[in-house]
């Protein structure tokens, strides 16, 4: 029903105070409706169906804020573009001087209803953030979350850098560290799979503080060094942007040039839906690309270690694990000398000299008679991370290979939303 220019709409925006920038809103949102510049992350009004896909994946709860506006007159994506904070909500009296009717708004109210995934036919357009689990799985442990941030008692943490060496092969295009964080007395607990803030030190060119960028854990709950208030983190010094145009990434070069000894100040920590399932049946596939490995990493250590202290029987993990060349691929060596009773890995170079391209996809299509079965088996686990590109092309692997198996898709693919079997974290 229209309402005229003196019908509210409850906007969507994003609080670009706790907002991490990790991509996962834009990267879910079905209709396009959320842009960013280098410092936020937006929501179109014009675009946004209020469809609530974004919420439930983001890390931080930035996502879930609304203000009451004039439905003709809505903040723009270039107002929000240079937001430090929300604006205040309008009180009901203001609302009523601005000649807005507070009895007949439009847009969605707090008690939203979940998205309902809906069955696609042959010809319809695929797309994976549909399958994306925002639950995580029914054994995980409980995750803490946000102890430290704006919003937070404490806004920040600082760490101390107690490691720093490089686990590719020395390269002029690549070069990443594995970084090792100690948080001495304060308390920093954390989860496979889980993520920190990292607040790099400066401004930016707008004369403003650096945002924090966002480090998937690569360390196990216990630390990187077990029985320790310590965590590691996967970093690629980024010299150039996903076009190939040349740019010096403020938090990555930073990250890979600090010393043991520096101080790094940390906010998080974050996520609670990409977890590691904790039930000794559970099956494990990973799937990553460059330092989408962290997680992978944090999630193989811990069931090494309780392996090792003969805590641990049965379930899987299967690692497919792309990167361009063999040089590039972080943890190269630590990686081939694991067990092959206690994981299943596979790799894909896709600039290996005088080899044909391969992707993680490739792979795992060939080992679609591994897959299948655990498409099917409530006990297994999918995890992708890494770049964005990838996504697509793994999740409609899994499509085709569910299919080929005669397994019904639509049924698998509802079921690994539902059940917190299949995560997607990809940037």
């Amino acid at each position: 029903m229209d309402h005229g220019d003196s019908a509210i709409l409850r906007q969507h925006l994003i609080d670009p105070e706790i907002c991490i920038r990790c991509n996962t809103c834009e990267a879910t949102c079905p209709v396009g409706a959320i842009t960013h510049d280098s410092r936020n992350y937006v929501v179109d009004a014009d675009t946004c169906n209020l469809c609530m896909a974004c919420v439930p994946p983001c890390p931080t709860g930035s996502i879930d804020n609304w203000r009451s506006v004039a439905k003709a007159k809505p903040y723009s994506t270039e107002e929000q573009l240079s937001w430090d904070v929300l604006p205040d909500e309008l009180s009901e009296q203001a609302l009523g001087q601005l000649g807005l009717t507070a009895g007949s708004p439009t847009g969605l109210n707090d008690s939203v209803a979940s998205v309902v995934l809906e069955s696609r036919t042959e010809g319809e357009l695929f797309s994976s953030a549909q399958y994306g689990a925002s639950a995580p799985p029914w054994s995980a442990a409980h995750a803490y979350t946000n102890l430290y941030g704006p919003k937070a008692a404490q806004k920040t943490v600082r760490a101390t850098v107690t490691g720093n060496v490089r686990v590719t092969e020395v390269g002029s295009d690549y070069d990443t560290h594995h970084v090792v964080l100690d948080f001495g007395a304060m308390p920093f607990p954390v989860l496979e799979g889980q993520s920190i803030g990292i607040l790099p030190p400066g401004i930016d060119a707008n004369g403003r503080p650096h945002h924090a960028r966002q480090y998937s854990i690569a360390s196990p709950r216990n630390g990187e060094r077990p029985g320790y208030n310590n965590l590691s983190l996967t970093i690629k010094r980024v010299l150039e942007d996903h076009q190939g145009r040349p740019v010096r990434g403020v938090a990555s070069n930073y990250l890979c040039d600090l010393k043991p000894g520096d101080s790094v100040e940390v906010i998080g920590p974050f996520g609670a839906s990409f977890l590691m399932p904790n039930h000794p049946k559970s099956h494990i596939v990973m799937i990553c690309t460059g330092t989408g490995s962290a997680p992978m990493r944090a999630m193989t250590e811990w069931r090494r270690r309780l392996r090792k202290r003969g805590k641990f029987e049965g379930g899987k993990l299967l690692l497919f694990f792309g990167a361009r060349t063999r040089e590039e691929l972080p943890y190269f060596g630590p990686l081939q000398s694991l067990p092959k009773d206690f994981i299943d890995v596979h790799f894909a170079f896709s600039r290996a000299a005088g080899q044909p391209r391969r992707y993680v996809q490739d792979l795992m299509r060939e080992r679609a008679a591994d897959l299948a079965p655990l498409l099917n088996d409530p006990n297994a686990f999918f995890f992708v991370c890494g770049l964005k590109a990838m996504e697509e092309g793994v999740v409609l692997a899994l499509h085709d290979i569910a299919r080929q198996a005669g397994l019904d898709w639509d049924d698998i693919g509802v079921s690994l939303r539902q059940q917190g079997r299949l995560h997607l974290e990809t940037y």
